[in-house]
């Protein structure tokens, strides 16, 4: 292994913390790890990390010489994604992550369709709505749909998404079409639960933004599910358009409550915070923002 590659293996272990969790990353057996940074412990003359029982804890020279790492190996990609510009053709492989209903409805075919024009760019699609680690799961872009960043989030808006209040017409006919967002309250709501709790709805009020609490007897982390649900009469759900636009078109649901508009959510390319952005990955970028914008 060479002196680049030991450093690579150095982050790594550093960042997951584990040399097991790295060797299932890397495919490789949990002793050549091991061995890896001991041989660089060794050539270094310092120990790097204090290893205990449950986790690899950096030494003080470790937490310096992982800083010079990073640098270093930034420059090397930077100097490599350079040259590959120069070829002006992608190759590689992107790891990716994807939220599900948008990832299988919007994101598929756009992927698909760059994997055929760039035929030396692999990918590798993670089709979940759980919020992950870039870092710790080695992944080279995300996409995520949120209406806020979180504080130290890398990321590039490539898009917007409008958030609609749906219900199908014979809810409606059975219990009224409410007026207000406060009508909610007497009605039977849809919520869709992030991180096991539900969150009260926003709407615009006289220019303020107002949130209401939801009356849920049904809840579910899944979009389509609750859209499926008023579908058949069950409740009031607030959707993202690219969910409910199918059901909207085949007269399943309405739109209500229309003059009372919801903030939209920003789409966003998420990228890991410790690394240069490969070349084939910002093309991947342009290519998503440029379907996505919108018209």
């Amino acid at each position: 292994m060479d002196r680049l590659d030991a450093m690579r293996l150095f982050l790594r272990v550093a960042e997951l913390g584990s040399f097991s969790a790295v060797a299932l990353q890397t495919g490789v057996a949990r002793s050549v790890v091991t061995r890896q940074i001991a041989a660089l412990e060794t050539h270094l003359g310092v120990k790097l990390m204090a290893r205990s029982t449950r986790r690899l804890a950096l030494t003080s020279a470790g937490a310096a010489y992982l800083e010079k790492c990073r640098v270093i190996l930034n420059l090397v990609e930077a100097a490599e994604a350079d040259v590959a510009e120069e070829r002006l053709t992608p190759r590689g492989n992107i790891r990716i992550s994807l939220p599900l209903s948008f990832g299988l409805k919007r994101l598929a075919p756009l992927l698909l369709d760059f994997s055929q024009r760039h035929p030396d760019v692999s990918l590798d699609m993670d089709y979940s709505d759980r919020r992950i680690n870039l870092i710790e799961e080695g992944i080279d872009l995300a996409i995520r749909i949120t209406r806020r960043l979180e504080p130290g989030d890398v990321a590039r808006k490539i898009g917007t998404g409008r958030m609609l209040l749906v219900a199908a017409p014979d809810y409606l006919a059975r219990h009224g079409r409410p007026q207000h967002p406060a009508e909610l309250a007497h009605h039977e709501c849809l919520g869709y639960t992030n991180a096991g709790s539900t969150m009260p709805w926003q709407f615009m009020i006289n220019g303020q933004l107002e949130g209401f609490p939801l009356r849920s007897r049904i809840n579910a982390n899944n979009g389509e599910v609750l859209t499926e649900a008023a579908a058949q009469g069950l409740g009031i759900t607030l959707q993202p358009d690219f969910i409910v636009a199918s059901f909207l078109a085949a007269g399943r649901v309405e739109a209500i409550l229309a003059d009372f508009p919801v903030p939209e959510l920003g789409i966003y390319a998420m990228l890991p915070s410790n690394r240069h952005v490969p070349h084939r990955v910002r093309v991947l970028m342009d290519t998503l923002a440029a379907a996505l914008v919108a018209p």
